[in-house]
């Protein structure tokens, strides 16, 4: 009896250190998510936390779309299988599958939710993922996020694999700690971006860019802005309408934002103007993606209510360099950019300019 006693306070120590041990792991789960305020950068945060929480092989997450609330879009995938195009795996806001995950506020299973929803028509989509389980987010009794887990990693061979009462309370911890985070993020996304262009607005530009200028003088890398302008924009709100002038602006900004990579950061500045910032970009890549955007838009057929049209941009070009160019105040660096983009219009516009910094003048002198 000693030995069956000793053996129950054994076990049940065990138990409550892995509580302890969890419980301390949710609070810097949370200190991840809250500091991730970037959407990619807290999506991936919540995926692998989940794996490695989950012990699975693959996890993904659906979030709803920024703009139109319509969709919800797998945005974030982690697994060893082929990902394929992320436009199949859409699931709108008024299948009944949202409604049903809406209601039940807690992990399923995929045959639970398809037994609940036989009239779905995203069946395919949820069974090609083959998820073991499936976490609905809910942020004030409202879905903002589909989280599902892939296959697990089995350590007893005496399992079958399915999840304990214990495990579904924690993933559900952390999907209440994700969505939380998603909805401050998509408020941050929400007040920082232009409804029209989808790009970033000025000050969110600004804010970034003085935190990359310290951070490429810290690690001594260099970083690039970039300015472009729409060459004789007046013509087109005056010839044909500000909902011409308007649809100009978003082609532009779609071409901007096709031709840079994932961690570059493209803002609409302010009218027919933008920016856009390369980090750890030199000169000679900064001036080779400046061409390359201003090339595709100068190529583009814009075709507007029938009417085909024309469109080019001028540019400049900035660079900070810890030795050459060490400017920290992102303004300055800016109009660095700026004169540059003045040099290219003074020279016949569609075109790009680097423009020396011996060569700028500093507005504050």
């Amino acid at each position: 009896m000693a030995t069956r006693k000793r053996r129950t306070i054994k076990e049940v120590s065990a138990q409550y250190k892995k509580r302890i041990y969890d419980l301390e792991q949710l609070l810097d789960i949370s200190r991840s998510f809250n500091s991730a305020l970037e959407g990619a950068q807290l999506l991936e945060s919540i995926v692998f936390s989940c794996m490695a929480q989950m012990h699975v092989t693959d996890a993904g997450i659906f979030v709803l779309d920024l703009i139109n609330s319509e969709n919800f879009t797998l945005e974030t995938r982690q697994s060893n299988a082929e990902f394929g195009s992320k436009n199949k795996y859409v699931i709108p806001f008024t299948d009944p599958i949202i409604a049903v995950l809406t209601e039940e506020s807690h992990p399923v299973t995929l045959e639970y939710l398809l037994a609940k929803c036989p009239d779905t028509n995203v069946a395919d989509i949820l069974k090609s993922l083959n998820p073991t389980l499936i976490i609905p987010l809910i942020q004030k009794n409202h879905i903002n996020g589909i989280l599902f887990l892939g296959e697990r990693f089995i350590f007893d061979p005496d399992s079958d694999g399915s999840y304990t009462d214990y495990e579904k309370d924690l993933i559900q911890n952390i999907a209440s700690l994700a969505a939380i985070a998603i909805n401050n993020t998509m408020m941050i996304e929400r007040s920082s971006t232009d409804m029209m262009t989808q790009l970033k607005l000025k000050y969110f530009f600004f804010n970034v860019l003085t935190e990359k200028l310290y951070q490429a003088m810290t690690e001594k890398l260099p970083l690039s802005v970039i300015m472009f302008d729409i060459d004789f924009f007046k013509h087109f709100n005056d010839t044909y309408g500000h909902e011409c002038g308007d649809y100009v602006l978003k082609e532009v900004a779609k071409l901007i934002k096709t031709n840079l990579r994932g961690e570059d950061l493209a803002s609409r500045y302010g009218g027919e103007e933008f920016t856009v910032l390369l980090n750890n970009t030199d000169k000679e890549d900064a001036m080779m993606v400046a061409e390359r955007i201003r090339t595709s838009i100068e190529s583009r057929d814009f075709v507007f209510n029938d009417i085909k049209m024309k469109v080019t941009i001028s540019s400049g070009v900035a660079v900070f360099n810890h030795e050459t160019n060490p400017v920290l105040n992102s303004a300055k660096l800016v109009n660095q950019a700026d004169q540059g983009l003045y040099m290219s219009k003074h020279n016949g516009r569609n075109r790009v300019t680097y423009a020396p910094p011996s060569l700028v003048k500093d507005t504050d002198e």
